[in-house]
This record gives structure tokens, C-alpha cells and sequence, in this order.
């Protein structure tokens, strides 16, 4: 996987999602098992808002040049997919989330791993991790 693809991949899911919580998150939380009240519907807008931040960053980064420039966008993706894991996995474990939440889960693993991958391999920040 390179840079450019991981991001371009990231953005997708940015858009989609982002669109989902902005505009009905009531449904996709409802279609995951979960209800949510005024506050909780709030805060999904909130991060619906963020995550079509992410998308534009994804979009328009995507062929960064910069080492410096794409190892921060790496760890930024690495930090934040690798808590979505945690918090999403808690929240399946713990009946928050339906049998769903698993492939929200998948998700937020694939792009852990990816942003890891990536940036061990020195494709997208233009050294290995270990060197920096």
C-alpha cells in the first residue's frame, strides 16, 4: 500500500461516514445497535463536522511530497484509527454496538495498520520509522 492510496482510502471513508453522522445520526447509530438522545446527537454531528476535516486533509494531501508533511499525516491516521479501535471494540464488547460495530471496528484496524505499514516501509515518509 503507498501513501497515496492509504489516503485516498481514508478519505472515502471520511466522506461517507461523515456524511452519515452529519445528515442522519440517528439511523447509523440506530443501524449499530445504539440510541442516541439530543447530546449524543450533537456530539455525532460534531465528529461528522471532523471527519469531513479529515476528508479534505486525506483529499488534497494525497500526494504530498514532503517526508516531514507525510509522516505527520501517518501518525496523525496511526493515533487516531488505533483509539477507534479501542473505544470501538469496548463499546461491541460491552453491548453498546450490535454484531455491526465489528466491521467498524475492521475498519478502524485496516487503517491502523495501513498508516503503520506505510510508514515502517518508508513509502510514505520518506524514511523508516526506526531512522528517524
Amino acid at each position: 500500500m503507498t501513501f497515496r492510496t492509504l489516503l485516498m482510502a481514508k478519505a472515502g471513508v471520511c466522506l461517507a461516514f461523515g456524511l452519515l453522522l452529519l445528515l442522519i445520526p440517528g439511523a447509523l447509530f440506530g443501524f449499530l445497535g445504539a440510541t442516541l438522545g439530543p447530546g449524543g446527537v450533537f456530539a455525532a454531528r460534531e465528529y461528522g463536522a471532523a471527519l469531513i476535516g479529515a476528508l479534505f486533509l486525506m483529499w488534497f494531501a494525497r500526494d504530498l511530497q514532503a517526508p516531514v508533511g507525510r509522516r505527520a499525516i501517518l501518525l496523525y491516521l496511526l493515533i487516531y484509527d488505533a483509539i477507534g479501535v479501542a473505544i470501538t471494540l469496548l463499546a461491541v464488547l460491552s453491548g453498546v454496538l450490535n454484531g455491526l460495530g465489528w466491521g467498524v471496528v475492521v475498519v478502524y484496524l485496516f487503517f491502523t495498520v495501513g498508516a503503520a505499514y506505510v510508514m515502517l516501509e518508508g513509502r510514505g515518509a520518506g524514511t523508516p520509522v526506526a531512522q528517524a
